[in-house]
């Protein structure tokens, strides 16, 4: 009797999950590995470093999401190897899995194009930890002033400064002028935090790269209407505590913020030769050429459609993967024809801030309040569990009405921080030397 076949998948990321759902009716056995016992929303992972949501909102724990799923098992651990050859997967406690076809989607992180050592000064966000760390670097800059201002001594700096203009970092520029403006605008006695700067700096001609030129207008006046400090052509040189240079202009930061630039997982390089973002390239199924059986797919996998572009590293791309790669190990199995890959783009979608947004579906283009409705609907719509849709809705509808945000916690260890120095005391000191 032939053995029901194993389909390993590495990453519980937006791919991954789809993909086992694709197959939870399928003659086959799935094992979904991830070091991470949830998937987490991604795109409202901005909403959680700005207060805004709860990381509860956003999260959901794996086993729930496939609990229906009878073929499914969930492994959590960390997958450090691979032998395509012999076609097992490598644990990070030394153990080993069989398998019979091999979907990896483990995502992307951080790229700080060399300079590594800027990354503890200036973190980015594509996890739940890194979200609930910039909450507590930007709600502890208004702690720290008020606190300097409480004992006389010369305020600390209240500047932000946010830097890539792409949908990430137009979205927290957007929040942190919205915090400083609108929700912590009377909860401080000695400080005014709506004096405080967001500067949104781009290394290149226009926010938004991606969007057409248009949108990218619309999105940068909104920015600037909002009182976003917008610096395009500006290449960051130098980022320091407290400081952050950008050609010539020295800009003090209380909070520096990364969303200029992301790589592929690592792991991909264990695959087979990457290209200079650290994504693999695939076949048009997503298989690897010298591997049919293993797919790569999301953020790792570099296709191009059908007019030569790179497809994106977004949401719905990972997601028509998943399901198109599931399709085809049907299709194996019941000895059809692969078919190629077809990215259906069904719009581009970016929030600034309170009823601000830029949107693109089809050809129809449109900013401001009726974008945002837009994106409100479909992160709604694409988020996980009803639990988490209905929370989700309630408190955008109270921010809406009150401006207020939700959960302005400060977690973790605090120590470090009190009676920090800022590089303003550190310049003071020495002239006096």
């Amino acid at each position: 009797m032939a053995q029901t076949p194993h389909v390993v998948i590495v990453g519980g990321g937006f791919g991954g999950l789809n993909a086992a759902q694709a197959l939870r009716r399928a003659p086959v056995r799935v094992t979904l590995i991830d070091r991470k016992n949830h998937h987490n929303f991604q795109p409202l992972l901005y909403q959680v470093a700005s207060a805004a949501l709860s990381p509860a909102d956003i999260a959901v724990p794996i086993r729930a999401i496939l609990r229906h799923n009878r073929n499914t098992v969930v492994v959590l651990s960390e997958v450090v190897g691979f032998d395509l050859d012999a076609r097992k997967v490598r644990l990070d406690d030394g153990a080993e899995l069989a398998f019979d076809y091999l979907i990896v989607a483990a995502g992307a992180r951080h790229s700080y194009f060399g300079h590594d050592a800027w990354e503890p000064l200036a973190p980015g966000l594509k996890t739940l930890e890194d979200a609930v760390e910039i909450r507590r670097r930007i709600l502890f800059a208004y702690e720290l002033a008020e606190k300097r201002a409480a004992e006389g001594r010369p305020p600390a700096p209240l500047s932000f400064v946010v830097i890539g203009a792409g949908p990430t970092g137009v979205e927290l520029a957007g929040a942190l002028v919205e915090i400083a403006r609108h929700t912590l605008s009377r909860d401080f006695r000695h400080i005014d935090p709506g004096t405080a700067r967001v500067v949104l700096l781009e290394g290149g001609p226009r926010v938004l790269p991606a969007y057409p030129p248009d949108l990218s207008r619309s999105a940068e006046e909104q920015l600037r209407r909002l009182g976003v400090e917008v610096r395009l052509n500006a290449m960051v040189t130098v980022v320091e505590p407290g400081l952050v240079r950008a050609g010539e202009e020295e800009i003090p930061a209380a909070v520096t913020l990364w969303a200029a630039g992301v790589a592929a997982s690592p792991l991909g390089r264990l695959l087979a030769p990457t290209d200079a973002g650290g994504r693999v390239p695939v076949e048009k199924d997503c298989s690897l050429p010298s591997h049919p059986n293993v797919f790569v797919i999301g953020d790792m996998a570099s296709l191009h459609d059908a007019g030569g572009n790179l497809l994106p590293g977004v949401a719905p791309v990972a997601i028509q993967q998943g399901i198109a790669v599931a399709q085809n190990i049907l299709g194996d199995l019941r000895g059809r024809p692969r078919r190629a890959f077809l990215y259906r783009d069904k719009g581009t979608l970016a929030t600034i801030g309170r009823a601000a947004a830029v949107a693109q579906i089809g050809k129809l283009k449109f900013s401001g309040l009726p974008a945002w409705l837009v994106w409100v609907f479909v992160h709604l719509l694409w988020l996980i569990g009803f639990r988490n849709k209905l929370v989700v809705m309630i408190e955008w509808m109270w921010f809406y009405l009150s401006y207020q945000r939700g959960p302005r916690l400060i977690t973790g260890d605090i120590d470090q921080w009190l009676g920090q120095r800022t590089p303003q005391d550190e310049r003071r000191t020495a002239s006096s030397l």
